[in-house]
């Protein structure tokens, strides 16, 4: 099938933009790599620290085995990592089985925004991004490592990982899932108990019984949010094994995916025939691949904040045009909550991302000539796998949906394009996802309501106040400013709002949770009031238009970019639950269109 000219003309795009980066990304992983196996630069003393503890030392000094680094982002409070706990076992006996050895490189922190939303500690989760790549920088500086596996599945953590990968773009990179929980009680039902808790209709006890028979298991969380998203990601752009992403946990197929992908990690190092450096992986058209892949699913809005930083580890510069122009030509092709009711285990039993690789190709949406570690190019991953007398084999995928509620190819899609729009007007740059916004809702134009944070939000919201059509406005909710928490907590409020019947939205230079839905937001605006956004001069009565059909964003109150910009105060996130630690990070951070990076 003929690349489709959008995907052509952006790919194009973002080579040319990329070239000078690229250019020089490419020279220095080239330079790295010609130095050969890094081991063999140690002194004798060097090596027999890095060996002290292996039970097999003696190989590791006198063989040219290849040695495989683990990072892992394992504790056992996340429900997505507890998984992992094992797995360092399990991949240093696949290691030698395959000629190798494995070490556990090291550990990167993994915290989850589901303890902290509201929380003050949700303020350290944007930078805790980019804390993982710093740490994995750490656990690979030791520079005895061939090839590198990364146990990551949730928000930050897959894109942390993804950078230092690309930052060590010279050392082939195996990203390895552990898979969804199994489903419990459906998203939709607990989403309704959250309405009524925040009507006051329920109590806590309710509310908690509801919470826990949905987060229920090890795994990740089942909806479509951040941490599904990314394991879609790592599937498009070909670093996981095809199939891998949606396998339970703790099933033998989980066991044996594990196991091919040590296997597979150990047969791309430079040692061998089959040498896949991470950054020939990680080339444009790898992340183009990757938001058309967003797009498709419907997935998460913090990829539009992740995919900009990956790509800059690699040499590859994406905007915010690339995301908006792909969207309008790729389709919607899943429903999966909160953009429908299924889970992303009904999803991979519908056919799953096989079905939907599958069908982007035949329509020309995806670059099929990319490399994987697979060996081959997107094609492969058109299979799903199968437990075959104790180990993986990959047969041809679903080319039929198993459910049309649930998945549609591309030429029958629940809607024509991704649903993602770039907003631009005199308020700024930002973003706002409408796939599943009523059509109805795409053009709301309304008096202001000014808030600080999302908590003034619950006040008026409890106190009765929001009685007519409002655009609320959060501001000094953006990354130099606070960090960016997401500002999960007004989903409910804010649904309610609009279920009886108001005309509501929200304007933000925050961020929405990947669980965000149904009430139009325009987030990530920038630049953020902290940084002398124009949502700084917002007050309340001024007319805020904002319009996902023409792409706009707008304040109509005349005059009001004249008016003395409001000032952030520091103290609201300066001190407690280590903030403290961070305000380096929110001094230095790059705007959220680069990304709300300090790292790359």
């Amino acid at each position: 099938m003929t690349l489709h000219a959008t995907i052509d003309r952006v790919t194009d795009r973002i080579r040319e933009r990329s070239a000078k980066a690229r250019t020089a990304y490419l020279a220095k992983i080239a330079r790295q790599a010609e130095e050969g196996p890094r081991r063999a630069h140690l002194s004798c003393g060097n090596q027999a620290h890095a060996y002290a503890a292996m039970p097999d030392k003696d190989e590791m000094a006198g063989t040219r085995k290849p040695n495989i680094g683990i990072v892992t982002a394992y504790n056992d409070m996340l429900s997505a990592h507890q998984p992992y706990e094992h797995y360092p076992d399990l991949i240093r006996k696949a290691a030698h089985a395959a000629g190798a050895t494995a070490q556990v490189a090291g550990g990167v922190p993994a915290m989850c925004d589901g303890v902290t939303q509201g929380r003050p500690g949700m303020e350290l989760s944007l930078f805790s991004r980019d804390v993982i790549a710093l740490a994995t920088g750490v656990a690979l500086s030791h520079d005895t490592f061939d090839a590198a596996l990364y146990l990551g599945v949730c928000d930050k953590i897959v894109p942390g990982l993804i950078i230092a990968a690309g930052t060590f773009g010279h050392i082939p990179a195996v990203f390895v899932p552990a898979g969804p929980m199994p489903s419990g009680l459906p998203n939709d039902e607990k989403s309704k108990v959250r309405q009524q808790f925040a009507l006051g209709e329920v109590g806590r006890e309710a509310l908690m019984a509801a919470e826990m028979a949905s987060y229920h298991a090890p795994g990740t969380c089942t909806f479509y949010g951040t941490a599904n998203t990314n394991q879609m990601l790592m599937e498009f752009m070909g670093l996981h094994l095809p199939g891998s992403s949606f396998v339970n946990p703790n099933t033998p197929l989980r066991e044996a995916l594990t196991t091919a992908a040590v296997t597979r990690a150990a047969a791309i190092t430079r040692l061998g025939n089959d040498y896949l450096p991470a950054g020939e992986v990680l080339d444009e058209r790898a992340f183009v691949n990757g938001i058309v892949g967003l797009m498709s699913t419907g997935g998460s809005t913090n990829l539009i904040l992740h995919l900009p930083a990956m790509a800059r580890a690699a040499g590859v510069i994406l905007d915010l045009e690339d995301f908006h122009d792909l969207s309008e030509s790729v389709p919607l092709m899943a429903r999966v909550y909160p953009n429908g009711l299924a889970d992303v285990n009904h999803f991979h039993a519908a056919g799953g991302l096989g079905f939907m690789i599958g069908r982007l190709l035949e329509a020309g949406l995806l670059h099929e000539d990319v490399r994987t570690i697979t060996g081959g190019g997107l094609d492969q991953y058109v299979t799903e796998p199968k437990l075959r007398d104790g180990r993986v084999e990959w047969v041809e995928g679903a080319r039929e949906t198993l459910n049309d509620k649930i998945l549609r190819p591309a030429s029958d899609p629940f809607a024509k394009t991704g649903g993602l729009k770039q907003l631009s007007g005199n308020l700024g740059r930002g973003v706002i996802k409408v796939s599943a916004v009523a059509p109805e809702r795409h053009i709301i134009e309304a008096p202001a309501r000014v808030f600080a944070d999302q908590e003034e939000v619950k006040a008026a919201f409890k106190a009765g106040a929001f009685t007519e059509d409002t655009v609320v406005v959060v501001r000094f909710q953006g990354p130099r400013a606070n960090g960016m928490p997401e500002l999960h907590s007004l989903t409910p409020i804010l649904a309610v709002l609009q279920d009886r019947g108001l005309r509501v939205a929200l304007v933000t230079d925050g961020r929405m949770s990947g669980a965000s839905g149904k009430v139009p937001a325009a987030i990530h605006v920038s630049p953020e009031a902290a940084d002398g956004g124009a949502l700084a001069m917002i007050r309340d009565g001024d007319i805020i238009r904002l319009d996902a059909v023409s792409g706009t964003l707008s304040c109509l109150t005349a005059g009001f970019e004249t008016r003395e910009p409001a000032q952030y105060d520091p103290s609201r996130s300066s001190e407690g639950l280590g903030r403290e630690l961070f305000a380096a990070f929110r001094a230095h951070v790059s705007p959220a269109t680069e990304g709300a990076a300090v790292v790359v």
